[in-house]
């Protein structure tokens, strides 16, 4: 973990309200790891006071070592108003890489990866890392599910991987309608997944968990929570644990990536800003 500054390589627009941003620091990123996010403060003022955490969504490489990284976000309050005015040359508080990562288990050989809306932040780090484990890239299934067409993301980079891509849109703007989940139980019909990693809203995290204990498939979640301080120390983002047993783990520490039997995920958990990167 490093604290430093970084300066913005740039800050693009993806989509209405999407952008993506590219960093680099005087310490490079090489040690990070899929799943993994940094604590950015977007500001030189007091308000917004506390850092955001933000998935890290991709390394960047300059002569085959990574130079910087680049993350995902969504504009939906004030941080991330503020992040989407960031210029080209400017500086920010980085600290990171925080907390646990993807684990890709030995002899994988058809994974599934699930994304809902901005909750593909962190699976696109996780899919590079991927293809380099699977004798056939087409084997890996991505299944991307958003509101409509603009808020599908990263579509081409993951059809660049050779991964096969599936696409849901709640209005039908964009592949079928219907929720993500609809079609990742159609393809497990087809052939059951070794292992299924997701990142998205609660209410899907929560059916994803859902079909993984039914089909008894191993399965890891990145999970979102409201963060102080990305380390531990505010003990603000608890979650619990299944069982009568009130006992709570930290997105931070213990997390964002959990085994989808170690943690409780409640469908209603509200969305938050720090959602901006789907932690």
């Amino acid at each position: 973990m490093q604290d430093q500054k970084a300066t913005i390589l740039y800050n693009r627009p993806v989509a209405p309200d999407h952008y993506r941003m590219g960093l680099r620091g005087a310490v490079d990123f090489a040690m990070a790891r899929p799943g993994q996010f940094v604590m950015l403060r977007v500001a030189d003022q007091l308000h917004p006071l506390l850092r955001r955490p933000f998935s890290i969504h991709r390394l960047l490489a300059e002569t085959g070592s990574p130079a910087g990284f680049e993350i995902l976000y969504r504009v939906v309050g004030q941080g991330t108003a503020l992040l989407s005015t960031g210029r080209e040359g400017d500086q920010l508080d980085v600290l990171g890489p925080l907390g646990s990562s993807f684990t890709l288990p030995s002899g994988m050989q058809h994974p599934f990866v699930i994304g809902g809306g901005i909750g593909v932040a962190p699976l696109l780090f996780l899919a590079e890392h991927m293809v380099g484990r699977l004798a056939n890239p087409a084997d890996g299934s991505v299944f991307l599910g958003a509101q409509c067409d603009d808020a599908l993301l990263c579509r081409d980079e993951f059809r660049s991987l050779g991964l096969s891509l599936h696409l849901a849109t709640d209005d039908g703007s964009c592949g079928d309608q219907c929720l993500v989940t609809r079609p990742v139980e159609q393809a497990l019909m087809k052939r059951k997944p070794d292992v299924i990693f997701a990142c998205g809203p609660p209410a899907m995290l929560a059916c994803v968990a859902e079909i993984a204990g039914r089909h008894r498939i191993p399965c890891q979640v990145s999970l979102e929570a409201v963060m102080a301080c990305g380390m531990g120390a505010c003990l603000g983002c608890a979650v619990p644990r299944p069982g009568r047993t009130q006992r709570y783990l930290h997105v931070c520490q213990d997390g964002p990536v959990f085994d989808v039997d170690d943690v409780e995920i409640q469908s209603n958990q509200g969305i938050h800003e720090f959602r901006d990167s789907a932690i």
